[in-house]
């Protein structure tokens, strides 16, 4: 049965998932939301002929051990059978600096070395094309194997037998050989020495690039892993950053709440870009910023909640019948409707994640005059949005209302717009836009409070919780030593959380009642009980989250807070946000460290 016990490798052109006995069961090319050419995650393998995956079997195996290279994402798989013979395979996506220039095509490598005895494998290469419908049409060549799929076309160079990639033919591992899958062109040098310089490079840069990173004195490898992690969730043509490399992965088991996450959700940018400058990553970050500063400025100040990470609108939804879905649970959606809801938290999204380039000196593009002017037309609509329906932070597709977090966000716009505006010299409109962002807060603070439950609640004259009110001082909108957020926290405490764990919400939506908790809500009350002073508890909180980390230290979406098991897209780029974070609130200080 298929599970989340999956490492992730890649270099931000393209992503794979390889399960624990190296097989690919999950990549898109020829970039992020490219077509599933590997998606047995999706159709777990019952028949010989079943297609969609890339693995390299040992005849016999018994037992597997794999890990990443330390600081990168190279991951190494050891397949031992029962006769001790055994065989290693490292497979890793190459990423690296040549000829003045960011080398990160669309390629994937995979090392087979004989680590004893006399492994017999047998290489299964069988892509998939149109999500897994058909596969492709095959041609090969005295060194490679060509596969036209109907969006991309793409070639395996190997220096192993042809023949036994095409036929499947088993054969005694007697030599190291390396296979590199990638664009549809001849490989310029030998195919096991290019494999070689690439892993060499590769580790080179991913090392170099982590060692540049402010990460917590506590919590270093867990911190590192999830900062790779979200690198490689970012998108580096255009700087876009997915919410995860799946789709269709559901919430829970018997749920319809199938999505597809490979896009890029401009609410996502306040948190990442937030984490991106606590590792002090901060070209990634430049170039997430300039994905959304086009995106805002091609938008005529209506914004949309999702985008391609190209930048375009268009998410069209369609349902894949021919997948069956992860653990047959369907259905398996391409696309995602979410792009033509009303969210009016992204105003303020948008604006506060471009603030950055207002007071961040290291970034090499400063905020202008003019950049300020586009940004206010984006306050203009929140100041008018901020007390309208919308279909709020958790996407509800079948109700409208008016939602706390959406007005906050627009309170977070003017208010921003106001400490921008002072700080490029520009009084009269810092005026203007603090009159906005103090009228907003006024009304939020009557309407979305709730006298009767003694906190804020989700929406306006609302009854009901839901988890990003944990929100709210992190936002500026409260402060941690008001009254009301405490408040505000016990009442989450009693409503939402269940065990360890914090569910985004409790009340029924379109699909019944909610089954599994949310992952990052969980580190958002972490980060609550630290600016409460209740940083043991806080402690031994994100403890226990830690431990619901994958093997590769990885997380999904939600979790099962009765069985711990993982449970939506994978991995999710808003959990590993809110780990790092979290490290970074409670761990020791490295000033106070030895």
């Amino acid at each position: 049965m298929n599970n989340l016990d999956l490492a992730l490798i890649g270099n931000g052109a393209i992503g794979a998932l390889v399960d624990p006995a190296g097989e690919i069961v999950w990549a898109c090319l020829p970039r992020f939301d490219g077509d599933a050419v590997f998606c047995t995650l999706l159709r777990e393998r019952k028949k010989e002929e079943d297609f969609g995956f890339f693995a390299v079997e040992l005849t016999g195996m018994v037992r597997t051990e794999q890990q990443y290279v330390t600081n990168t994402p190279v991951l190494v798989t050891r397949l031992y059978d029962a006769d001790g013979n055994g065989v290693e395979l490292t497979d890793f996506a190459p990423r690296f600096r040549q000829f003045g220039r960011l080398f990160c095509p669309m390629t994937m490598v995979r090392r087979v070395r004989r680590l004893a005895g006399s492994p017999r494998i047998r290489v299964r290469l069988r892509p998939a094309m149109e999500y897994g419908r058909r596969r492709p049409e095959t041609t090969y060549g005295s060194n490679h194997v060509r596969y036209v799929g109907s969006e991309v076309v793409f070639r395996v160079t190997a220096d192993c037998s042809i023949t036994a990639i095409v036929e499947e033919v088993p054969f005694v591992l007697e030599n190291d050989f390396a296979l590199i899958l990638g664009p549809d062109e001849t490989l310029q040098g030998g195919v096991f020495e290019v494999a070689r310089r690439f892993m060499e490079e590769t580790i080179d840069y991913w090392r170099d690039w982590v060692r540049d990173l402010a990460i917590p004195f506590e919590w270093q490898d867990e911190t590192i892993r999830a900062a790779i992690t979200l690198k490689l969730n970012a998108y580096d043509d255009t700087g876009a950053v997915i919410a995860a490399m799946t789709t269709s992965v559901p919430e829970a088991p018997e749920t319809t709440r199938t999505w597809d996450y490979r896009f890029c959700w401009l609410r996502d940018a306040y948190f990442v870009i937030n984490t991106l400058n606590r590792l002090n990553a901060t070209r990634t970050m430049e170039r997430y910023i300039g994905y959304i500063i086009n995106v805002a400025s091609s938008a005529n100040g209506l914004l949309q909640p999702v985008y391609r990470i190209s930048g375009k609108p268009g998410l069209e939804e369609q349902e894949v019948s021919w997948l069956p879905g992860y653990r047959g649970i369907g259905p398996v959606r391409v696309g995602n409707q979410a792009y033509l809801q009303v969210q009016n938290d992204v105003y303020g999204s948008a604006i506060l994640a471009v603030t950055h380039v207002f007071f961040d000196r290291r970034l090499e593009r400063p905020g202008t005059t003019a950049l300020f002017h586009q940004l206010e037309i984006l306050g203009e609509q929140a100041a008018r949005v901020f007390a309208e329906p919308d279909a709020g932070i958790w996407e509800l597709r079948g109700s409208a209302r008016v939602h706390t977090f959406s007005s906050v966000m627009c309170w977070v716009a003017c208010d921003r717009l106001a400490k921008i505006a002072q700080r490029i010299g520009q009084p009269e409109r810092s005026r203007y836009w603090r009159a906005h962002a103090d009228r907003i807060q006024q009304v939020i603070s009557t309407r979305a409070w709730n006298e009767k439950r003694g906190s804020f609640v989700g929406s306006f004259e609302g009854e009901s919780l839901d988890a990003s009110l944990l929100l709210l001082a992190d936002l500026g909108f409260l402060q941690f030593d008001d009254p009301r957020f405490a408040a505000t926290v016990a009442a989450v405490e009693r409503d939402l959380r269940e065990g360890d764990f914090v569910f985004r919400y409790r009340e029924p939506d379109d699909f019944g009642v909610p089954g599994n908790a949310f992952v990052v809500c969980t580190f958002w009350y972490i980060d609550a009980l630290v600016g409460l002073g209740r940083r043991e508890e806080a402690r031994a909180l994100f403890e226990s989250m830690l431990a619901c980390r994958t093997r590769h230290g990885l997380l999904a979406e939600h979790i099962d807070p009765r069985t711990r098991e993982l449970w939506g897209n994978f991995p999710q780029t808003y959990s590993l946000v809110g780990l790092i974070v979290s490290a970074t609130r409670l761990s020791l200080p490295w000033y106070r460290a030895f």
